[in-house]
């Protein structure tokens, strides 16, 4: 499970890192922020849910992590980063314990 897990969450890091990347081409996120789309209720209504995500996400690593420079440092990256953030915290966990390991050091302190 752990190596499947840690493929999972490098396709996730990877895939964002790309789409973004690409988005960035395509269209500055100031003018998308300025533009009639970012006005639109289903667009609203995925960015609330995506933020509500992260925080549900954040509030079990702030749980996990024991220091408050920590626990700040997870906020401001998964607020701006999002998923980028929540996967490379994942990786993070992945990696310290064994490829064929119990899977308990990753979701508890």
């Amino acid at each position: 499970m752990i190596l499947f897990l840690r493929g999972l969450f490098i396709i996730v890091i990877l895939s964002m890192i790309g789409v973004t990347g690409w988005a960035g081409s395509q269209q500055a996120l100031s003018a998308f922020a300025q533009s009639p789309t970012m006005r639109d209720p289903w667009v609203i209504a995925t960015l609330v849910d995506a933020y509500w995500a992260f925080i549900a996400f954040f509030v079990w690593v702030a749980w996990k992590e024991q220091s408050l420079a920590s626990r700040v440092l997870w906020f401001v990256s998964i607020i701006l980063l999002g998923n980028m953030a929540m996967a490379a915290y994942m990786l993070r966990e992945l990696f310290a314990v064994p490829a064929n390991g119990s899977l308990d050091p990753v979701f508890t302190r």
